[in-house]
């Protein structure tokens, strides 16, 4: 006996890994959510981390844990204060059961195919400006196309963490740099603008270059406490970094956005956020000869085994009315 698995359960987990083996009898295994807690507890390694990602009360999770634990006969952790670590019946059940929750996914998703293919609910986690100017009117489209998504919105300048957090999609700002989640792009030529607000340039005049910005109220946007008030800026083989004051700084790009729209000072957005801004006159374009700081926009996921037919679909529905932008 080895962590408490019999030796014929041992020869029961070899011959699941044979292809020609059918059981000639009922399974143990009660629940398909079971082993969802068993391969959610073994990534990352603790009991409460699973239950969140799976949204299941800490009860619950443990309780399927327990009840798979029972089925088998066998234990499948080695508990502590601290951590949970496979036994070595857990090592040779995670390969099994995550091959076997994949071919369920695959086999749903097939299905699903088969009648729009375009069903679930996606948890999505995006800049909040970006969000609640830009994405969330395609969204309505998105869902008015296809009325089996159902949408779980997170609208925060805070990074999600996709691994630990129940978030399936983050839209963000940036490639992760050294990262091993999948990053989709959705709009690869995305520049920072420098723009105000017609009646702040009537009382304070047009800066002609970067480093005029020394005499204008520049308004900063802080994300964890660092205010970003270092702004980049090229012109063919010319690179300038400016440091810019102001009097005022924020930690929701919303707040920034609204001040600059009230003729308060000048911003350094995203082109996207501020595309609709733009093209009203509510804010004007400055420095059109210099390129702000490049800020291409990924659709960011954990891992390949996310990428359902929903979120293929979505995503080619937001490169749509992504470039749709672009060649305005």
């Amino acid at each position: 006996m080895i962590d408490g698995c019999h030796s014929d359960q041992s020869r029961l987990f070899d011959k699941l890994g044979n292809p020609e083996f059918t059981f000639n009898f009922p399974l143990k295994i009660r629940k398909v959510q079971d082993l969802e807690i068993f391969v959610a507890t073994a990534d990352h390694g603790s009991l409460s981390a699973a239950a969140r990602q799976l949204e299941l009360s800490p009860a619950v999770a443990s309780a399927g844990l327990k009840r798979l634990e029972a089925d088998l006969d066998a234990a499948l952790f080695v508990r502590t204060t601290r951590s949970m670590r496979l036994t070595l019946a857990g090592e040779r059940l995670l390969a099994r059961a995550t091959a076997l929750l994949d071919g369920l996914r695959e086999a749903e998703d097939e299905l699903r195919a088969g009648h729009d293919g375009v069903e679930g609910q996606l948890h999505i986690s995006m800049p909040s400006d970006l969000g609640r100017h830009v994405v969330l009117p395609w969204l309505n489209e998105f869902q008015a196309r296809h009325p089996g998504v159902t949408l779980r919105l997170q609208l925060t300048d805070r990074v999600a963490d996709i691994y630990r957090e129940p978030v399936d999609i983050g839209l963000r700002f940036g490639k992760p740099p050294g990262s091993s989640m999948v990053a989709l792009p959705l709009l690869e030529d995305n520049r920072r603008v420098l723009c105000a607000a017609p009646a702040y340039l009537a009382r304070r005049g047009v800066p002609a270059a970067p480093h005029e910005l020394a005499q204008h109220n520049c308004l900063c946007f802080m994300l964890d406490e660092t205010v970003n008030d270092r702004w980049r800026f090229s012109k063919g083989d010319e690179q300038v970094e400016v440091t810019v004051q102001g009097d005022r700084v924020a930690d929701d790009s919303e707040i920034v956005r609204r001040w600059a729209l009230a003729g308060l000072g000048i911003c350094y957005r995203s082109r996207i956020d501020v595309h609709a801004d733009l093209a009203s006159g509510r804010l004007r374009l400055l420095c059109p000869d210099w390129d702000g700081n490049n800020v291409p926009l990924y659709m960011v996921l954990a891992n390949r085994k996310q990428v359902s037919p929903a979120v293929r679909v979505l995503r080619e529905f937001l490169v749509g009315r992504c470039q749709g932008l672009a060649g305005t």
